[in-house]
């Protein structure tokens, strides 16, 4: 075939396609048979493998995945990503409406949509091409997963009806119930464990690192926004019906409110839909609809002041508590969990529920063989809520908590001030074993990845590792071959771990990669009771080094801004175990860093004693530019303004409410330039 043939048809292939997707993902319209669509497409891939300067980075073909993403870069949104205002009560919805019509000097009307139970995304186009796709993230920046989101074909990936030049929408990624329940067959089968519902699904194929799993598992989305610099439109509404123009997916679950009573009837009508949809939604979002009204309503520092949340209550169910049990966590923190007769609640079924900690246990009054209430936490965590007394016998016998480790037997201990009791028996401690080496080789420690799924459970099962510096002994005669069927406690279902030969070369790859990790990342990845991400970086900056750190009087601890009695005396009694001496010595000799880098050590202390709040865009560093260069020159970085705090880092689209609570606690508001002329002068 010539190549201006081949050109021509490779277009005209890509807009038939297309429109096949479109009329099949977006209208529910098919107009060919699922064969007649394959060939089009084998015909398609076949042009473009012989014709490869011919293929569009947007190809239809580009659906099927196959694109590898080792690391998700880090990307800054040009629009923050705000959350939305939350609430269960009709009174404060109707609240909301007073407020909106008071600031807006009237009359004011609204949009209700579906509130998707699913994950939020951004989606940039420039000139009619899909060019970046990210997550929420944090609100401010987000994670790209470009290569993933093109697999869902709801989403088009090039606009060919009139559109703005460059322009971002948002929308809602979720896990179709048949969908869900295909893949949990399909892990079932193969003894993996299972997802607990579809939104934990859907958050997990977004990260896969293969674009062609993520085609599998057939997602879907809704959009709900366009955002842009001069867009024509006027209200919301007007926006809603040029996304469905342009052919993004919107759903027929909309509707233009002119008043409170018409969003209660829909509020209202959502709820008996709930159950019937094919996906999973948590409640409805009402905002308003002119986009001027908008504009005088603004934002607070997280949630915009033109859109609430009503979010349904969670479904409940009534069943029998059989016991209580106890588990103990990496940290030794003992937990108690109600164990139960098995109870259908919001679409899965449901044995164990949490109860937290002692002092709820107690608030609960539980005895054994109470009817309780369960309900499931944002639909997720199932918890019980109460229990009905009244068919509670005479002679019912409470229960207690227990005052030795269920898994060791050591008497368990309890801060003072604190709820929780924990186990002290830290080193040889079952579970505080397997919890400390999970934390180990987590993403936010060590990043050990070629670890997870179980592997440290095969492991520590066949005795090839009793701590975290086992690890680094390990051989590859140590790994080949082991292999172990291992069942999830929580829903019965087994599986098995095998360490092959390419399994085993990528775990050692990965331990030996991890000597690279800094300092303050080492000191985190211990396991130390209390000490978070955040002070670990602080403290590794402060004492430069383990040794100074293990030799750090409790006195010198607590001068330390941030850190309270509770977190000195659990420093102390960590390094002054003899155990933990020896491991960290083990690990030293491995290689591993356990002091800061000339790099990573604060250019001056010109900052030091000084706490900055940090929010909106900036020009010239992202966020965490931003916090590093504070770090850098001995400031510390707090995420929420009081009376200590000693400046504000105020970029663009910053909430007026964090401005304003600043001007009344007479803190100095500076700009990212007079930041840097501070840290000059």
């Amino acid at each position: 075939m010539e190549k201006e043939v081949a050109r021509k048809r490779i277009q005209e292939l890509t807009r038939i396609i297309n429109d096949h997707n479109y009329r099949y993902y977006v209208l529910a319209q098919p107009t060919i048979s699922d064969q007649e669509y394959d060939t089009l497409l084998e015909e398609l891939v076949a042009l473009e493998i012989a014709f490869p300067e011919f293929r569009s980075k947007n190809s239809p073909s580009q659906r099927v995945g196959g694109q590898v993403t080792k690391k998700f870069p880090t990307v800054l949104h040009k629009y923050p990503m705000l959350s939305l205002s939350n609430t269960y009560s009709r009174d404060e919805v109707s609240g909301f409406d007073q407020r909106v019509k008071k600031a807006v000097g009237g009359y004011a009307d609204y949009v209700c949509e579906l509130k998707y139970d699913g994950l939020a995304i951004s989606l940039l186009y420039e000139n009619g091409e899909l060019t970046r796709a990210a997550t929420r993230g944090d609100g401010i920046q987000g994670d790209e997963i470009t290569a993933n989101i093109k697999t869902i074909r709801s989403i088009p990936l090039t606009i060919t009806n009139q559109a703005p030049g460059i322009f971002e929408v948002r929308g809602e990624v979720f896990m179709p119930h048949n969908s869900f329940l295909k893949l949990n067959q399909e892990k079932k089968e193969k003894g993996e464990l299972l997802f607990a519902n579809p939104r934990n699904a859907a958050a997990g194929s977004l990260k896969l690192q293969d674009s062609s799993v993520v085609a599998q598992r057939h997602l879907d989305c809704y959009i709900y926004n366009i955002l842009g610099d001069d867009l024509p439109y006027q209200t919301h509404w007007e926006s809603l019906q040029a996304l469905k123009e342009m052919g993004f997916k919107v759903s027929d679950d909309i509707r233009q409110c002119e008043d409170i009573e018409a969003v209660f009837r829909f509020l209202e009508e959502g709820e008996r839909k709930r159950k019937t949809l094919p996906f999973d939604i948590d409640g409805v979002v009402v905002k308003v609809n002119r986009y001027v009204h908008q504009e005088k309503l603004g934002y607070t520092a997280k949630f915009p002041r033109w859109a609430i949340a009503y979010k349904y209550k969670a479904e409940r169910a009534a069943t029998t508590l059989l016991d209580v049990g106890f588990q103990v966590g990496r940290t030794g923190a003992v937990t108690p969990v109600a164990i139960l007769e098995p109870v259908a609640v919001a679409g899965s079924t449901v044995k164990r529920a949490s109860l937290y900690n002692e002092d709820k246990m107690y608030e609960l009054d539980l005895h054994y063989n109470d009817v309780v209430f369960v309900e499931k936490g944002g639909d997720v965590i199932p918890k019980v809520v109460d229990a009905d007394r009244s068919k509670r016998p005479a002679d019912a016998k409470k229960i207690r908590f227990v005052s030795d480790c269920p898994e060791c037997g050591s008497s368990l201990k309890k801060d003072h001030g604190l709820s929780v009791h924990y186990c002290p028996n830290s080193l040889d401690c079952a579970p505080q074993i397997q919890g400390k080496i999970d934390h180990f080789v987590s993403r936010g420690a060590m990043d050990i990845d070629s670890l997870g799924m179980g592997k440290t459970e095969l492991l520590l099962s066949k005795g090839k590792i009793s701590n975290i510096a086992d690890l680094y002994d390990l051989t590859f005669n140590d790994l080949i071959g082991l292999e172990k069927t291992i069942t999830d406690p929580a829903t019965n279902k087994t599986r098995t771990v095998r360490f092959r030969e390419k399994t085993t070369n990528n775990i050692l790859s990965a331990i030996e990669d991890s000597k690279k990790v800094p300092f303050e990342r080492v000191l985190y990845a211990l396991g130390i009771r209390h000490l978070g991400e955040t002070m670990a970086k602080k403290l590794a900056r402060h004492f430069g080094n383990i040794d100074r750190m293990q030799h750090a009087s409790f006195e010198e601890l607590i001068a330390i801004h941030g850190v309270g009695d509770v977190m000195a005396h659990s420093i102390r009694h960590y390094f002054d175990n003899p155990g933990n001496q020896q491991i960290i010595k083990r690990l030293k000799d491995a290689g591993l860093s356990f002091s800061v880098e000339s790099h990573e050590k604060p250019s001056t202390s010109l900052l030091e004693g000084k706490s900055f709040v940090v929010s909106g865009v900036f020009a010239n560093y992202s966020r965490p530019e931003i916090k590093s260069l504070i770090q850098d020159h001995g400031g510390e970085i707090k995420s929420s303004i009081s009376a200590k705090t000693d400046y504000l880092v105020a970029g663009e689209n910053m909430g007026p409410e964090k401005r304003k609570k600043a001007m009344e606690l007479n803190i100095p508001v500076i700009t990212e330039e007079e930041l840097e002329r501070l840290i000059k002068e």
